[in-house]
Parts: C-alpha cells; sequence; structure tokens
C-alpha cells in the first residue's frame, strides 16, 4: 500500500532552509507570486512578487471628461 504526503510535508526528515524560506514568503501574503529557480537540482533563488489589488471605481464615482467646444 502505497501513501502520498503533502509535497511540504517531508516525513522523518529535516526541513530544507530553502523551504522554510518558502514558508515564510507565502506567509500573509494575499495575492502575489513566489517562484522557486532551480539550477542542477537545486534550489539556488527563491522570489516573492506582492500585488496590492485596489477595488475598481464605480462608473457614477469617475469624474466626466467635458468634450472640448
Amino acid at each position: 500500500m502505497s501513501t502520498s504526503t503533502n509535497a511540504l510535508e517531508l516525513p522523518n526528515t529535516v526541513t530544507p532552509e530553502w523551504l522554510e524560506i518558502v514558508r515564510r514568503k507565502v506567509e500573509g501574503l494575499h495575492y502575489g507570486i513566489v517562484q522557486i529557480v532551480v539550477h542542477d537540482n537545486h534550489v539556488t533563488q527563491i522570489e516573492k512578487t506582492e500585488k496590492t489589488r485596489l477595488d475598481s471605481p464605480k462608473l457614477d464615482a469617475m469624474p466626466r471628461r467635458r468634450a472640448n467646444s
């Protein structure tokens, strides 16, 4: 019988340093991307891009432009 494990849960092993870094970067991230760069089977870089989402203004609330006459 085979058991599947979550990729972030490594049973009976020490958690790799890069995985802890990824966890910290994901923590509290509402909108964004965490990228893991791998070179020759090793994690070499971790990038975090965080987005700030603003509510869309309603058309009625936007000022209207007057046509030039």
